[in-house]
């Protein structure tokens, strides 16, 4: 039997994940993912107004704002019989548009660069730029003082870690200003959707605030600003190091998973078009020959709880069906993240099952120059739909001040505003971290059942009724982790998918139970 280790909690991260793996022959031969926070949302909303939904739900998370609010508006769409105006479209893709630069910029710089650089490399930078050489010496002076924090890695650097002083002062550098343009796109949105990180604006049927032309003018003038930080810093960052230092573990494939991918779809390219930015679709054992890409049934979609602290019920049912009753006590439970399945099958939700299944040209070149499905496309994606999405929100501008001009322009359905008496609803999002879906039944003007499918409920899910791991489980199976006192590369394949599950870390041997702590001097 291998070594067993915990990472419990998992940090850089949003939530509380722990991780555990069995290590054989320096490699990972085992793998259990468990999500140790119960989040309980759908119970709070039983018996509330539907309207209420949309606020409620936002609180689900923080960091990746207001995602699960316009996916619920579009669940109370369905249910209402809605139909938004373009308007109304055109100002939810905005917002929501800047919610995707913030957080992607975010995730790389701030949530999962430190994995791959050597922060001590800087004290040897020996060049003339004044700007690199004031970052060396607060960074040294950080040091001194011991006080490296949030910059020092909690692990050991390893082979795969970039230890060049001149690329590594420079990714620090950049480390610092993204956290100036990820604050500038959270602004942005705000322009419309009002407070951060939960807006008020985006309800059943549409949107409540009218936009003037002072406004668009703005968010434009702020997208200049992050085209041009994500054109000259961000996406160079993230293909100089896929392609370059991280090539080896790009190559390797690290962390790939099941390889079955799954995208709902989201943004209309040009409203009132369906034409989606990132298409709906479910890739099923993708391999060098096949990118058979096949439509998306979310009536193939199903949870089961026989490994999450959850009632068993006899199969897995369908979300819209969904109960949330916890068992504490449950045998051989070990998360609280239900096991949802696509067809049987268990899959990737996310950047880099949205560049496959849009069949990215990008995405589809760099697989030509040997890099496989894993940690680095995934890295690779997000800097990709960055670029994508930016672009589309230049469209989505110049349609709106278009629209803004015509005649009875609108931005709100109020004639479906008032509950119906009975019905049901389905919404669909594809936030950063993946595929949403929510589910809403209605009984007398009040919710009967809410249920929640998010992202990281797909990636982080525990094994399902037939046994199968989860995607981080399985991604998990193979990597190397030739000292088990630093297993670097199990976080790094974790983060790569940005879990939105967080705090300190800490490993417990499990011979002596001796909590390990990691500090870099």
């Amino acid at each position: 039997m291998g070594k067993k280790i915990t990472i419990d909690p998992v940090t850089r991260i949003e939530g509380h994940l722990k991780i555990e793996v069995e290590i054989e022959n320096g490699k990972v031969k085992d793998a259990w993912s468990s999500g140790t926070m119960a989040r309980g949302i759908e119970l709070l909303l039983k018996g509330k107004d539907p309207r209420d939904a949309s606020y409620v739900t936002s609180r689900i998370c923080g960091v990746c704002y207001s995602v699960h609010q316009i996916c619920s508006a579009y669940a109370l769409d369905d249910a209402f019989g809605a139909k938004v105006p373009v308007g109304g479209t055109l100002l939810r893709n905005l917002v929501m548009g800047a919610e995707y630069i913030y957080d992607h910029i975010l995730h790389f710089y701030h949530l999962t660069a430190l994995d791959y650089l050597d922060i001590m490399a800087i004290a040897y930078y020996t060049g003339k730029d004044k700007e690199l050489n004031a970052v060396k010496d607060k960074i040294v002076t950080l040091v001194k003082s011991k006080d490296t924090y949030p910059l020092t890695p909690r692990y050991e650097p390893d082979d795969y870690c970039v230890k060049d002083p001149e690329i590594v002062i420079t990714a620090v550098k950049h480390y610092i200003e993204a956290l100036s343009m990820q604050a500038k796109a959270r602004n942005m949105g705000a322009i419309f959707g009002g407070r951060q990180p939960h807006y008020q604006s985006i309800v059943v049927g549409g949107f409540t605030q009218l936009p003037d032309i002072n406004q668009v003018l703005k968010f434009r003038t702020m997208l200049d600003e992050q085209k041009k930080f994500v054109d000259e810093v961000y996406y160079p960052d993230v293909m100089a190091f896929g392609t370059g230092p991280l090539m080896p573990l790009a190559k390797m494939g690290l962390g790939g998973g099941h390889y079955n991918y799954l995208s709902y779809g989201a943004l209309q390219i040009k409203p009132p078009y369906k034409k989606l930015l990132f298409p709906a679709g479910f890739i099923r054992k993708l391999n060098p020959v096949n990118l058979t890409v096949e439509p998306f049934d979310q009536k193939k979609i199903t949870e089961s709880v026989k490994y999450a602290w959850y009632k068993n019920g006899r199969k897995p049912l369908h979300p819209s069906k969904g109960k949330t009753a916890y068992d504490l006590d449950k045998q051989e439970a070990y998360s609280f993240v239900k096991a949802p399945r696509y067809d049987g099958e268990a899959v990737e939700v996310g950047p880099l099952a949205r560049m496959l299944i849009a069949k990215n040209p990008t995405l589809l070149d760099l697989i030509k120059k040997g890099v496989k499905p894993g940690v680095v496309a995934r890295h690779a994606c997000r800097a990709i739909e960055t670029k994508l999405v930016i672009d589309a929100c230049y469209k989505w501008c110049d349609q709106l001040l278009s629209e803004m001009t015509k005649p009875g322009f609108k931005i709100h359905d109020s004639k479906h505003w008032e509950i119906p008496e009975n019905g049901e609803g389905a919404g669909f999002y594809e936030p950063p971290r993946g595929a949403l879906g929510h589910w809403i039944n209605i009984k007398n003007k009040k919710i009967k059942n809410y249920q929640a499918v998010v992202p990281s409920t797909w990636n982080a899910s525990p094994r399902c009724n037939k046994g199968i791991r989860g995607q981080y489980e399985e991604s998990l199976i193979g990597v190397p982790v030739p000292d088990p006192d630093n297993p670097i590369n199990v976080v790094r394949v974790i983060r790569s998918y940005d879990p939105c599950l967080a705090c300190a870390i800490h490993l417990i041997d499990p011979q002596t139970n001796e909590v390990k702590k990691f500090v870099i001097e």
